[in-house]
């Protein structure tokens, strides 16, 4: 006598065994960032005991090609988001794959589309930039797929792209002492919100290491913590400026924020580099435009290598994990000189 065939598990089921309604289920799997994070992971346990795979069509997707690469990114209108974006597009451009961007703005988004993402079936590979991936999160990327690479972030199963960013600290401060400045302040997002990684706070820590070993404290009333905004930027510049021992250089550990100093200095009447220098972090292409020196990070290669290798381990997926460290460099314009011994 032949066994009865298993059937293959339905949202239906899924709803029972978690206790929910159909509906709820449904916004876990089409907009998580709609319930709770308990629910979620009520719903998610669920799917992974049954082995459920959305619509009876999805799991035959998956076994095929979409076709489709995504994008996870916050901050999508940030010029360093936008290069970003546009080295992977490079890579992209003479491949048949389309690019689907997923905005992130707040942590329940973030890990809604950690859940989703890999059980929709919908996706050949995943670039997630600049968001901090929790262990949840990349085991069920690596247990489902899509297969991922990270940009300025890192887990031992996924490829990704980063940059050292305490050695970058370090090189805006080694370039500041060489020009004889002292008092030097900085400025930066030390206190990003929950969901966004905290490259700032690294380089803080390499400016001020690179301080000290030439024999220079950072006081803490030259460092200012401020979001990229311009004008919580100019804000801060203004109370830096305004203190009765003003530095000298401020290092901007964004030239978006490097832009708002600049901005700052001439509301004042000062001239710079002769009054003030002024050092940023990025070298975006505006950095050239307005001759500001800058720590330059690779942010076009940093997408097209991303690309590339999501492109070749979805050619082999045996390929080995690699972590690619880009180089960092000190591109010396115009806002920095050098600062007389008696000031």
């Amino acid at each position: 006598m032949k066994q009865a065939k298993e059937s293959t598990p339905t949202i239906y089921d899924v709803a029972e065994l978690s206790g929910l309604s159909i509906s709820t289920v449904s916004r876990v799997l089409n907009s998580p960032e709609r319930v709770s994070g308990e629910t979620r992971a009520r719903v998610l346990a669920v799917i992974d005991q049954l082995g459920f795979v959305p619509k009876a069509e999805a799991r035959a997707r998956a076994l095929q090609s979409n076709r489709r690469i995504g994008v996870l990114t916050p901050f999508i209108t940030a010029p360093s988001f936008v290069q970003r974006l546009r080295g992977i597009d490079a890579a992209l451009v003479n491949t048949n794959y389309e690019l689907v961007i997923y905005t992130v703005e707040s942590l329940n988004r973030l890990q809604g589309y950690l859940a989703s993402l890999p059980i929709t079936g919908n996706l050949d590979g995943l670039i997630i930039m600049s968001l901090p991936i929790d262990d949840e999160g990349a085991n069920r990327l690596a247990k489902y797929g899509p297969e991922t690479v990270l940009i300025e972030y890192s887990q031992p199963d996924f490829c990704s792209i980063e940059i050292d960013d305490v050695a970058g600290g370090k090189m805006a401060a080694e370039y500041l002492v060489t020009k004889q400045h002292q008092r030097c302040a900085f400025i930066g997002d030390i206190d990003p919100p929950d969901y966004a990684i905290r490259p700032v706070i690294s380089r803080l820590v390499g400016f001020r290491q690179g301080l000290e070993e030439a024999g220079i404290t950072l006081p803490e009333e030259y460092v200012r913590s401020t979001p990229y905004d311009q004008e919580p930027t100019r804000r801060v510049v203004r109370e830096l400026l305004n203190l009765p021992n003003p530095p000298t250089a401020i290092f901007a550990a964004a030239d978006i924020q490097a832009m708002g100093v600049l901005k700052v200095a001439q509301e004042y009447g000062l001239k710079v580099p002769d009054d003030l220098s002024v050092i940023g972090f990025d070298d975006l292409e505006m950095a050239d435009y307005v001759g500001l020196t800058t720590i330059r990070q690779p942010l076009d290669d940093s997408g097209r290598i991303a690309a590339e290798l999501l492109l070749s381990r979805l050619a082999d997926p045996d390929r080995p994990v690699q972590h690619v460290q880009l180089p960092l460099t000190v591109i010396d314009r115009e806002t920095v000189s050098i600062r007389c011994l008696n000031d």
